[in-house]
């Protein structure tokens, strides 16, 4: 692994001297090329026998003493056995040519294929998530959370700070709040992210449905057919009236234009308050409320 900080002014792609001393010879090994039709050669068509040209190139330098006569003095010719190493030059793969037949790796038949290696991107620990619970209150007018974490060091040690989040009026649950190289330490460097999710705990009078607000409203039978007056606290402590003199179906919804969630991509915009009813029946009835009934709905 090349040292912290990348590779200086003396370093060839993450190597002293550009490969200098690394095999018998110490030598820098430069690439050579020649041109094709007046064409550098990578400006060409590839050929398979250019990479076998560019290593034998690249092994010649290093001269011999890795390998024996009947190898031509390449120094991995000896290692047999390895099987294919899939997508290098002429595929690398088991049953190359036998020893001394000049091709550089030769002897490294057997070697079990290497398919593509995925990205050595941030794995799955780069983020530790954490659910935020908050009111219906909070998401209806807006707040601010302020959270305190604890940060773990590679040498053991715990530091503490305090995040704060700024919940933005109609805001919904399941919205994430990301906070980059606020957790702990890394092994491979850097630091933990941080993402809250909003969790919206249950409301005792409404529920949400979008950017609408829900309730559900009792009645008597008596209410039900008679007409009601009913008054409600909404989530910024404000009293609204909620009537009808006309005779209430179960079934039926009243709707509160403005008077449901703000819309945070609209500001001033708000949903509705939409009312459902629920009919309470009476679980029993004297014999003169049966014959009352009778002749008023008869």
């Amino acid at each position: 692994m090349p040292p912290e900080g990348g590779a200086g002014p003396d370093m060839a792609g993450g190597f002293p001297g550009g490969f200098a001393g690394a095999f018998p010879g110490g030598g820098t090994f430069h690439f050579s090329s020649s041109s094709t039709n007046g064409m550098p050669r990578g400006a060409g068509g590839f050929r398979p026998s250019a990479a076998d040209d560019i290593f034998r190139q690249f092994f010649s330098q290093f001269g011999g003493g890795m390998g024996d006569d009947d190898d031509g003095g390449f120094p991995f010719a000896s290692m047999g056995g390895m099987g294919g190493m899939g997508g290098m030059p002429r595929g690398f793969g088991g049953g190359a040519a036998g020893r001394g037949s000049g091709h550089p790796f030769a002897g490294m038949g057997g070697m079990g294929g290497m398919g593509g290696m995925g990205g050595m991107g941030g794995g799955a620990n780069d983020t530790v998530t954490r659910s935020l619970p908050v009111t219906l209150e909070d998401l209806y007018k807006g707040t601010t959370k302020k959270l305190k974490v604890t940060r773990k060091s590679l040498s053991g040690a715990s530091s503490e700070k305090i995040l704060e989040i700024n919940i933005k009026p109609g805001w919904k649950a399941g919205t994430k709040i990301k906070f980059n190289g606020e957790g702990d330490d890394l092994p491979t460097g850097g630091k933990q992210n941080i993402e809250f999710v909003l969790e919206e705990k249950p409301h005792a009078t409404f529920k949400r449905e979008g950017d609408d607000l829900v309730m559900t409203l009792t009645l008597s039978l008596a209410e039900a057919l008679t007409g009601f007056s009913r008054t409600i606290k909404t989530l910024d402590e404000r009293t609204l009236r909620i009537s009808s003199d006309a005779v209430t179906d179960p079934n039926k919804e009243m709707k509160y234009p403005r008077e449901g969630m703000p819309i945070s991509k609209t500001p001033g915009q708000r949903g509705s308050l939409v009312v459902r009813f629920k009919v309470e029946w009476p679980r029993s009835l004297t014999e003169s409320q049966k014959q009352d009934l009778k002749k008023i709905l008869g």
